[in-house]
Parts: C-alpha cells; structure tokens; sequence
C-alpha cells in the first residue's frame, strides 16, 4: 500500500501561487535574471517585467544594453562595482529596495545570469518578505548555461557525465571552503566553478589531491555569451598556469570533466603546452 494510502495518510498538494500580473504590481519587488550578458537571453517575462517597472536596482551587468529598454521615466540605481566605487552593501540594497516597494512603486532588481544561482536573491526574497512586501521571481538563464551553449559543451552527456555541480569558487572568510573529497568522488560529474579565475590553483591541487588525474579536460570561458568571450581548454594539471593567460578576464566560469573534449574546435582555443595560446576565438 503507498504511503499516501495509508490509514491515516493524508496527501499534502501544493499549488505555487501565480506570478502577479505586471499592472497590479505596484508595491511589490520582482526579482529578475538578466542572463549571462547577451540582451537577447533576458526570458520574455523579465523584459514585460523591465519595460513597465517604476525603478530599476541593477549591478553591473554583462548587458547593459538592457537599461535601455526601461521607461524613459523610470528610476535606475546601479548597485555594483564600477570605476571608484565599491557595491553598495546587501544590507543596504535590501533596504533601498523596500523603501521603494512600500512607496507603492514596481520595483524591479535586475541581476546578471539567475538570482537564485549565485546571486544572493535568495536573501533579498527573505528580507523583504520580513517585511511584508511581496515579491514575485523571474529566473533567468545562468552562466554555466550560457557559456556550455556559447562554446559547445554538453554540461551532461550520455557515457560522459549523468551529474553536474555547480560551485561557487568564492567564500565567505569565515565559511568552510570546497568539499574538494566530496567533488572528486563521482568521476562522471560535470563540475561547474563559478568566479574561479583568482582560484584556479587551488581548484587543480583539490581536485588532484583527492584522485582527479591530471589530464582531466578543463574549460576557462571569459566573457561567457558575449562579443568579448574568450574560451581556452587545458588539462587540470595545466590550470593554474593557464589561468594566467592575459586574454582571461573575470568574470570567468571554469568547467571540469570529460565533456571538455566536445568543445567545439573553433570555440575554444588549445593551450600549448608551453600555456601559450596561438590562436584565440572570439
């Protein structure tokens, strides 16, 4: 007899509430995924969300052309990094955004990739429903999506690899660091590091100190999805090394496993084995 057939067993369904209506929407927060950084991978549901949105909390994005399609009217607060001036703090953006919530207005926060992966949407959801304010999500598609498409890797491939993870290669200084022992224990995995160009070294000596060999294939993609991308494949061993190359920049996603070497040839460039690259493909 099923679980829920039991005596006394009484199934619990859960209906997800719908997405609020655009118009309706006033004094409510909609957390938006912008994409990777080409305007065009914005979902349809965040670009109605971004036209008709009274303000616009944005960071630096990889598609700034996106601001473009706001109302002329619309109020637009960058909150990233940018030349001279450091991100605003969270606590400070959470504030900022139910400030304007409760002012009745549409607020959009637009965030780059998705704003559930690696983007701390998770915690502004949470401090605005402390307060009361509602808020409504638009994922977006996410940089291990992007550059896997971008540069021909399959993240998941029948025979090569039946899991994919996705790290972030950036902690906290009082957090623990990569599980290296857990990541390395499945061998048909597709690992996905995210930020890890400043973390390279340490992501080959984890990896390797835990079993992974040292010719395992590796992607480094800059720029993922966008005119500036810039892709270069070596072996783990090779990593740190290659991750010195002058034509990477942040950000930049790194991808470990054996779905490396379906790359696409004329989007990845090979690392020499001197780590010089010959020929880099835009």
């Amino acid at each position: 007899m099923p679980a829920s057939e039991a005596p006394g067993a009484r199934a619990v369904r859960f209906t997800p509430p719908p997405m609020t209506p655009v118009r309706q929407a006033r004094g409510r927060v909609w957390l938006i995924g912008a994409g990777p950084g080409d305007p065009d991978l914005i979902t349809v549901a965040g670009l109605k969300v971004l036209q008709a949105a009274d303000v616009v909390i944005h960071d630096r994005l990889g598609a700034p052309a996106l601001l473009g399609e706001c109302r002329p009217d619309a109020l637009k607060i960058n909150v990233g990094k940018r030349a001279g001036r450091h991100a605003l703090p969270q606590e400070e953006i959470n504030m900022l955004l139910a400030r304007h919530a409760m002012a009745g207005r549409l607020v959009v926060r637009l965030k780059g990739g998705d704003p559930f992966i690696f983007g701390r949407g998770g915690e502004e959801m949470m401090a605005l429903r402390q307060r009361g304010i509602q808020v409504d999500i638009v994922p977006g598609v996410t940089a291990a999506s992007a550059c896997a498409a971008a540069t021909g890797i399959p993240l998941t491939h029948r025979g090569l690899a039946s899991e994919v993870s996705m790290i972030t290669a950036h902690h906290r200084k009082d957090a623990e660091g990569c599980n290296w022992k857990q990541l390395a224990a499945q061998r048909d995995r597709t690992l996905v590091f995210y930020m890890g160009l400043s973390q390279a070294a340490d992501i080959a000596h984890g990896l390797m100190r835990h079993g992974f060999a040292g010719d395992t294939p590796v992607a480094l993609i800059s720029n993922g999805a966008t005119s500036r991308q810039a892709a270069l494949r070596c072996t783990l061993d090779c990593l740190p090394a290659s991750a010195q190359h002058e034509g990477l920049m942040s950000p930049c996603l790194i991808v470990v496993g054996k779905v490396v070497d379906l790359a696409h040839p004329h989007c990845v460039a090979q690392a020499m084995p001197t780590y010089e690259v010959s020929q880099w493909v835009a």
